[in-house]
């Protein structure tokens, strides 16, 4: 299968970064779940977390924001943790995706990872500006807020 997602490279060094912060958590089988719902166009929830999650990582370093790496990949990886394909309407209850899903994805990082504060932060914030009054907190937040937009655009418009 061809790999979809927002491009970016990445040398040895960061992809091995990477691996060590979250280790475990990409290959655990809640996680892994995200593959089965389409998020933009043909792009499964895991490919686009999975993009934000890089993105976040590359602008962190290119920006030298010093952001605390474990929360900013944690919170990215899991900003959409909500499993459920929202494009079904499953009698209303998808009507409001864009409001609703942080609390849900909220939910299950809280139901099966013990996650700090400001991961929790990342991904109750992870909508703003659609969700006004969740204004992000931290440095981890507001980037994975930017690259959240930024992966979502590019899914929407390139790979459809």
């Amino acid at each position: 299968m061809k790999k979809r997602g927002f491009p970016l490279k990445m040398n040895k060094a960061e992809e091995r970064e990477i691996e060590r912060i979250l280790s475990g958590l990409k290959s655990d089988p809640r996680v892994l779940k995200m593959k089965n719902f389409r998020q933009h166009g043909k792009v499964s929830t895991y490919e686009h977390c999975n993009s934000v999650m890089r993105l976040s990582y590359c602008l962190d370093k290119r920006f030298g924001s010093k952001a605390d790496k474990e929360t900013l990949l944690k919170g990215a990886m899991l900003h959409d943790f909500y499993l459920y394909d929202w494009h079904h309407k499953d009698n209303g209850t998808h009507d409001w995706h864009g409001f609703i899903h942080a609390d849900r994805a909220l939910k299950n990082a809280e139901k099966y990872f013990n996650i700090n504060d400001r991961v929790k932060d990342v991904i109750f914030s992870h909508m703003w500006p659609l969700n006004i009054s969740r204004i992000p907190k931290s440095r981890e937040a507001w980037i994975v807020c930017l690259a959240d937009k930024c992966v979502s655009l590019y899914e929407s418009v390139f790979l459809r």
